[in-house]
């Protein structure tokens, strides 16, 4: 993702390490440029004909001393969202905060952090009803794996599947997993700009989305909703404002 992509990216050029990341061509031109201002080489896959994580292991090949790190399946990752959900919960008594999945890096971190400090704070997953593999597979009680990325305008979730470390997680961490409609994810956005004056991008507006789906399930509560980026092609962003 250009999120994950960038933070890579930028403790490579400090440690004065070289870094790959791998993109789908589908990924926002924005991430993609901002991946690349960090000094990373962006090589960007075709998902249709490779996936992304054998293109991954085809330039590990070439580079056998590299350290491999996902977007979402890393203890790392996983330690560092830990971090936020132990700040919501220092801040606020909430009965609940939404979070963005995707491949599960955020919404698994998130659950950890709580644990770890005991709150009871539930977390709630939000994902596009168009790449629901995390909600199947929350129903299922195993991973469900998507045949191919889904193209879903939140492009931040267009993962084939959880993480495995993720899953471990979310399958006894997570309450339970709201499917968000593309329509409800723009809605979403056009009240972030509007009534917050918030750029989000589309796989940031998930958790907005997902209240605004199932809206009777949140009333008279105390909600934390957790946006996850804000970048997102203007062309883009123009049109979904735009309606």
């Amino acid at each position: 993702s250009g999120n994950f992509g960038q933070g890579l990216a930028c403790a490579c050029q400090i440690l004065g390490k070289k870094c790959v990341v791998v993109m789908p061509d589908t990924s926002a031109r924005v991430k993609i440029e901002a991946v690349k201002s960090y000094g990373a080489t962006v090589d960007l896959v075709d998902t249709k004909k490779v996936r992304r994580e054998v293109r991954v292991q085809q330039i590990l090949d070439t580079m056998p001393n590299a350290y491999k790190a996902s977007a979402y399946d890393d203890s790392y990752v996983i330690d560092g969202n830990a971090t936020l959900g132990k700040e919501i919960a220092n801040y606020k008594d909430f009965d609940a905060v939404i979070v963005p999945v995707g491949g599960g890096g955020l919404s698994s971190g998130m659950v950890k952090g709580l644990c770890e400090i005991g709150s009871l704070i539930k977390v709630i997953g939000a994902e596009p009803l168009l790449a629901n593999d995390a909600a199947r597979s929350l129903r299922e009680g195993e991973i469900i794996t998507n045949e191919s990325e889904p193209m879903t305008i939140a492009d931040g979730a267009r993962t084939l599947s959880l993480g495995k470390q993720n899953w471990a997680i979310l399958k006894n961490g997570i309450s339970n997993i709201i499917e968000v409609s593309d329509d409800k994810i723009a809605e979403a956005m056009r009240i972030y700009f509007s009534l917050a004056n918030l750029k989000s991008e589309p796989t940031g507006a998930l958790s907005l989305g997902a209240v605004l789906e199932n809206s009777e399930d949140f009333i008279d509560k105390k909600v934390c909703l957790v946006v996850s980026g804000g970048n997102v092609d203007s062309e883009v962003y123009r049109n979904i404002l735009a309606g």
